[in-house]
């Protein structure tokens, strides 16, 4: 059987949604703050990203500390904030 290979554009689409699809535990988040995720019905990467900074510190329990923890996850996964450097890759 012959493969057809998926042109560059369609493997990073790919790669894309299997990343927003990732689940909050899935990015190394602790326990805890998956659990005050979920409870506000944050259950994936991509409805993490819906959140805005305001929404993610009104939930119960989740402070400046933990949305530091949540940012440093998604930036551990290609996500950053905009304005925020992305880091220059090893050589």
């Amino acid at each position: 059987m012959t493969r057809i290979p998926l042109n560059r554009a369609e493997t990073d689409s790919q790669a894309m949604q299997t990343r927003l699809e990732m689940s909050t535990a899935e990015i190394g988040l602790a326990v805890r703050t998956t659990n005050c995720l979920e409870e506000k019905g944050v259950f994936t990467v991509h409805d993490l990203l819906n959140c805005t900074r305001d929404d993610l510190l009104s939930i119960s329990n989740f402070g400046e500390k933990t949305l530091e923890e949540v940012y440093g996850a998604l930036e551990k996964h290609g996500f950053f904030r905009p304005g925020r450097q992305i880091p220059r890759q090893a050589k």
